[in-house]
């Protein structure tokens, strides 16, 4: 059933019904987030050489590509979840913007990774890396920069920002007048951990802090707006809202212990000052393992 109003035809059922959480969705979306996203550079330096070699696709790449297909559509099933109906053009314009962004950075984070072998060190710049400030012709480093640039900004610009955008328009519909449906399931609990470290993970080596934190604040003030009007999260949207708050903690600490690093500091100047996880493995894993190798 549906009502006409100066809106246009809302569903009756928007304002009554009421999602449980969904587990399936949140484990899945969690699990490949991690096997995917996370573990594809480290696939890449695990597995032999001689299986993927320097000039084809390496296995963090093919991680990469399922990424690609399966978390659209994860993000697609857990809109069509949403007891509320959601504005499905932005939605399907945030999908195709964020395979788009996902691929660009696929190329440009493939050929920055396999770098790596060839002696690349992530904790420094483009031109500063020893083995990029003495190609020849000079015009070379451009492109690296160029790469960079891709891989980086505006790779992930394109992913990020309607990743968390499609979040927000599914958060808006997580709330219910019904108090007794703002509570989470233990199963949404046990998830919460390795949810909040992913999100950590991801704005750190993504760095997009402040499109992190304009997302929780918009958040923040919907839920404020929201229970003004009497309505509350559902589990649902509880899990997404903590996930996000513990995130901003594990920020803080990892920025804490990290504060008096003075080449990591070069590398990222500025107010905010957010290392990415992997300039740090470049710069002080990567010595440790040398010296126990040297032993």
């Amino acid at each position: 059933p549906s009502v006409i109003s100066r809106h246009g035809v809302v569903k009756t059922e928007d304002t009554f019904k009421t999602s449980p959480f969904h587990f399936d969705l949140w484990f899945y979306f969690t699990l490949q987030n991690w096997v995917l996203d996370f573990g594809r550079p480290i696939a890449m330096i695990i597995l032999p050489l001689e299986w993927f070699p320097l000039n084809k696709p390496s296995a963090g790449d093919y991680f990469h590509m399922a990424y690609n297909v399966i978390t659209p559509f994860l993000l697609l099933k857990l809109i069509e979840r949403s007891p509320k109906t959601l504005p499905r053009s932005m939605v399907y314009v945030s999908i195709i913007m964020f395979v788009m962004g996902a691929s660009i950075h696929l190329v440009g984070d493939s050929v920055n990774h396999r770098l790596i072998f060839s002696g690349y060190q992530h904790h420094l710049s483009v031109r500063e890396n020893p083995i990029i400030k003495n190609l020849k012709p000079e015009t070379l480093i451009d492109s690296f920069e160029l790469l960079y640039y891709y891989d980086e900004y505006l790779g992930h610009s394109m992913w990020y920002i309607p990743f968390f955008l499609i979040l927000f328009i599914y958060f808006t519909g997580c709330f219910t007048p019904v108090e007794e449906e703002s509570r989470m399931p233990v199963p949404a609990l046990l998830l919460m951990g390795p949810s909040s470290l992913y999100y950590w993970y991801l704005v750190t080596e993504g760095q997009i802090f402040i499109l992190y934190i304009f997302t929780f604040f918009a958040m923040m003030a919907l839920v404020m707006h929201q229970k003004r009007k009497g309505l509350v999260l559902d589990s649902n949207g509880l899990f997404l809202f903590y996930s996000f708050i513990i995130t901003l903690v594990l920020i803080a600490v990892w920025v804490v212990w990290l504060w008096n690093d003075k080449i990591l500091r070069k590398k990222y100047p500025g107010v905010i000052y957010i290392p990415e996880p992997w300039a740090f493995y470049t710069l002080h894993m990567n010595n440790l393992h040398a010296a126990k190798e040297s032993l």
